[in-house]
């Protein structure tokens, strides 16, 4: 009998991946995020009313979040495959142990339900449901430098509970959505009272009564506008680092681009240059630098760092007037695992793949914006737009805060998938959570230009060569998100939700058991 349930909980997880994006690709659905995760709260509740205690739930929350988190990023398989060269069999079970030891988190989490709910009352349920849910996605998020990708805020981006993202940011977005979830699956389990239903109800609403609050202070302020020029190269990630293939046809055509364009700021993605400075035809670097030494013009461009003898930073060079001796510079801070640093004691595993890998040094957070034309951009390159948190250090002083987010990405590595979807619902929720556009330039998409409101307002067509000419207007409130994730980092939800489960500890033992 109990073997019967595990299909449902598979299932469900999978619709959780689902609402990141449908497999084919596409925007993100709130609400399918939601009705998993109701499917969720029905089987864990249905697995304590028939007093099963915390083994099954422990093992059916882990079988969700595994089907969901190997649906969601399934398409590393293709980086370790195809450009890899690690085999299928191999590949697909590397995947799968990511998917499955992440997914330990969200087991330990129904297995804390599992042995607590049964002395809680029903919105005691509710509330540790929310608790727990946020707990493993916060350790998922921080745990080994953290692996956020997929966290279920982001299907959230448009639909009613986006107002949260300004206020608590996505994983106190995913607190409500899991409460709201939580709602609906005991409801739909023990239909004794109107009170979930009314509070899901008020659950989905209170963003709108948020939203009204902000409006009465006054929208943010308006930081005046600017033209960018978009680059994405689409360079094949098979040639990217290949003499005489994609490492000319990069140098030629991002050449050209950055000496042609007319707008005030020109981007290239992230390591457009794939080559070290030291290993650019002479004079590549200078002829930038000259191009942009005067007149009212910038360019930020993506070219891999070194420091010395082994030391090397994945970084971003800014010119423009008075900056052609000493070119600001942005390093990456948030590292990729086994894309910029190897893990210690995985050097075997990174050795059976035909990959250049290499150690990268971490640059500081917060780094200085680049200051153009009244704008602050403040630049994250790839994966790093996953960590809020990072990005909300800058935003401590309002004077000195940025007014343009911009990111830089290369994600070639995992082909024409929802890698590409599910990056651009990244950057969405970056804007809502700081109310401020969002400029991506890739090199082979989603290159976009997304306002202050998080809505995609300009964007070139993935898996072509081109520039998306655009305007931008930069912003300076800051949002409440903004101002205590900057001075207290992810705090506040981390002692929140513990707050909650020990709570819910000293109820259980002095409770008696529930049905």
């Amino acid at each position: 009998m109990r073997a019967r349930r595990l299909p449902a909980y598979a299932l469900a997880g999978l619709a959780q991946a689902a609402s990141m994006a449908w497999p084919w690709g596409g925007e993100p659905l709130w609400w399918l995020q939601l009705l998993s995760l109701a499917a969720l709260a029905f089987l864990l509740d249905g697995e304590q009313r028939q007093r099963r205690g915390w083994r099954m739930p422990a093992l059916g929350a882990w079988l969700y979040a595994t089907a969901w988190l190997c649906g969601t990023f399934w398409w590393l398989f293709i980086s370790m495959n195809t450009y890899g060269g690690l085999p299928g069999p191999l590949a697909a079970l590397a995947v799968l142990f990511l998917g499955g030891g992440l997914a330990t988190y969200y087991g330990v989490a129904g297995g804390l339900w599992g042995w607590l709910a049964p002395r809680l009352s029903t919105g005691g349920r509710v509330l540790l449901f929310a608790a727990v849910w946020t707990l493993a996605e916060l350790v998922r998020g921080s745990l080994f430098t953290g692996f956020p990708w997929g966290a279920g805020g982001y299907a959230h981006v448009d639909g009613p509970l986006a107002g949260y993202a300004p206020w608590v940011g996505v994983y106190g977005l995913g607190t409500a959505a899991a409460a709201t979830a939580a709602c609906a699956g005991l409801w739909a389990m023990r239909r004794r009272t109107w009170a979930l239903p009314l509070a899901a109800a008020v659950l989905l609403a209170l963003p709108l009564v948020l939203g009204l609050v902000r409006s009465d202070g006054g929208p943010s302020a308006g930081t005046g506008r600017l033209k960018v020029s978009l680059l994405q190269g689409n360079i094949p990630q098979d040639e990217k680092f290949i003499p005489g293939s994609g490492i000319d046809t990069a140098l030629r055509w991002y050449g050209e681009q950055l000496q042609k364009s007319r707008a005030a700021l020109v981007v290239t993605p992230e390591t457009a240059l794939p080559l070290l400075p030291r290993q650019l035809p002479e004079g590549y670097l200078g002829a930038i630098a000259q191009r942009y030494a005067q007149g009212d013009q910038a360019a930020i461009v993506g070219v891999p760092m070194e420091d010395g003898p082994g030391r090397y930073a994945n970084s971003l060079l800014g010119f423009g007037p008075g900056l052609a001796e000493r070119p600001y510079r942005y390093d990456k801070h948030h590292l990729v695992p086994f894309g910029e640093f190897i893990p210690w004691g995985f050097r075997w595993f990174t050795d059976m793949m035909n990959i250049p890998l290499a150690d990268f040094g971490r640059g500081g957070l917060p780094q200085r914006s680049f200051d153009w034309q009244g704008q602050r951009i403040a630049p994250n390159i790839c994966y790093e737009d996953l960590f809020g948190d990072e990005i909300g250090a800058g935003f401590r002083d309002a004077a000195t805060a940025p007014t343009v987010l911009l990111n830089v990405s290369n994600i070639a590595w995992f082909g024409d998938t929802v890698a590409i979807d599910q990056h651009r619902a990244i950057s969405r929720m970056r804007a809502l959570e700081f109310e401020r556009p969002m400029l991506r330039a890739t090199n082979t998409g989603a290159t976009v230009v997304i306002d202050h409101r998080g809505r995609v307002t300009h964007e070139l067509p993935r898996l072509t060569r081109g520039a998306l000419e655009a305007e931008v207007e930069g912003r300076s409130n800051i949002t409440p998100f903004a101002w205590w994730v900057s001075r207290f980092g992810l705090a506040p939800l981390w002692l929140l939700s513990l707050l909650v489960l020990g709570m819910a500890v000293w109820r259980a033992r002095r409770a008696p058991e529930r049905t």
